[in-house]
């Protein structure tokens, strides 16, 4: 939906800048601002920069001045801010598309229109934020939205491909091996999803419970392993993955503790 002419402005937040201060604990959170008065939107940047302070969090904020610019058909985002009086598509006309696609971002109204706020629970719009922004009300709300977009994060992997991004749920995943520089994440449907990069930042993207590295070249999920054998495990989709013999004896502990058996 992105109309020509229409500015998107990015910016990333960084230590490095001094916009967010203190040790970063969590992963980055990908923020949308959906506001066509430049003040209001840059006012919204200067209070995430704040609270990024306050609470070492990292946000990469980007800021769209029309609902036209809203990804079509997937949301990268983890958190929405929307102005509801938008020129052409106005917010609540927005939230209805997106929601079309995607039921589980919170988004937040930033209005000046509080008649709306009735409407705005149909679209399931976590909050209303009424104009002028109070920094108190602000901190409150983003609190309660990035709580929602944490639970949101934990069941699921996201990954960028040559042809867009994906994202699926982790109970999904099988096994995540590599060759060369070609990964490869398999899915319980048989779908394999290949890109470039490193089973190391695989690695650092899912959960350490409920995953095991068996060899250099071979990650996989201890809840589709079906069986365990002495030089290798067998999983749901009927693949035998091999141990390493280097990782051998202590991926075996891991699971053994994972299934709850003895080996």
């Amino acid at each position: 939906m992105r109309m020509p002419g229409v500015p998107c402005f990015q910016v990333k937040y960084t230590q490095e800048e001094g916009a967010f201060g203190g040790a970063m604990e969590g992963a980055m959170f990908k923020v949308l601002i959906v506001e066509d008065r430049a003040s209001d939107a840059q006012a919204l940047r200067r209070m995430l920069a704040h609270y990024g302070q306050e609470h070492s969090e990292e946000f990469q904020v980007t800021t769209v001045s029309t609902a036209m610019e809203l990804p079509e058909d997937h949301n990268p985002y983890d958190l929405i801010f929307m102005d509801i009086g938008l020129p052409g598509i106005n917010g609540m006309e927005a939230a209805q598309l997106l929601r079309s696609y995607d039921t589980q971002t919170p988004l937040i109204f930033v209005t000046d229109l509080a008649q709306y706020a009735v409407k705005g629970y149909q679209v399931d719009a976590l909050d209303f934020i009424v104009k002028p922004v109070e920094y108190y009300d602000f901190a409150l709300r983003l609190d309660r939205a990035l709580r929602i977009a944490r639970r949101g994060r934990a069941d699921k992997v996201t990954i960028v491909t040559r042809d867009g991004m994906r994202i699926f749920p982790i109970s999904d995943l099988v096994f995540v091996d590599i060759l060369g520089h070609d990964l490869s994440y398999h899915l319980a449907s048989g779908e394999i999803v290949s890109l470039r990069g490193s089973l190391t930042k695989a690695t650092e993207q899912l959960p350490e419970e409920s995953f095991v590295r068996i060899s250099n070249s071979c990650l996989v999920n201890m809840g589709h392993i079906c069986a365990v054998q002495r030089d290798c495990v067998r999983v749901t989709t009927g693949e035998n993955l091999f141990f390493s013999r280097p990782k051998h004896k202590a991926a075996l502990a891991t699971i053994t503790d994972y299934l709850g058996g003895s080996f």
